[in-house]
């Protein structure tokens, strides 16, 4: 599975970007993909998961209401809307596929429940 992310850049706080993450390399809808963020200095961390089939998604406190993970099987891309933006969430964002599961409806807040991994995209919130 190879995983491209892509829509980063540098926005202003309460602006917004649409990050995407293209898959390749296997049926898209065979496996549930997540969204992390690493900032400078600071481990990374969970941001959203989404189940295979789309019906179920999963958000970190500190950004639920304000981001938002979908994902389209037909174009092999999952994405990550995010609203509301805040200087805080300044990091490179990493997407990431999940192959091992086999539960349609499950969603994956852990890092290490997860197989492979896009090259991350930044995104910088200006104050």
């Amino acid at each position: 599975v190879q995983l491209q992310a892509s829509g980063g850049g540098l926005v202003q706080a309460g602006g917004s970007l649409r990050l995407s993450c293209a898959a390749s390399g296997r049926t898209f809808s065979t496996y549930a993909m997540g969204w992390f963020r690493q900032a400078p200095g600071k481990e990374r961390e969970f941001v959203a998961a989404i189940s295979r089939s789309g019906g179920s998604t999963y958000y970190a406190d500190s950004v639920k209401g304000r981001f938002t993970i979908s994902r389209d099987n037909a174009e092999n891309t999952v994405y990550l809307q995010m609203n509301s933006l805040k200087p805080e969430d300044t990091a490179v964002y990493y997407c990431a596929a999940n192959i091992r599961s086999n539960y349609y409806s499950s969603c994956f807040p852990r890092s290490d429940e997860y197989d492979y991994w896009g090259q991350g995209t930044q995104v910088t919130v200006s104050s």
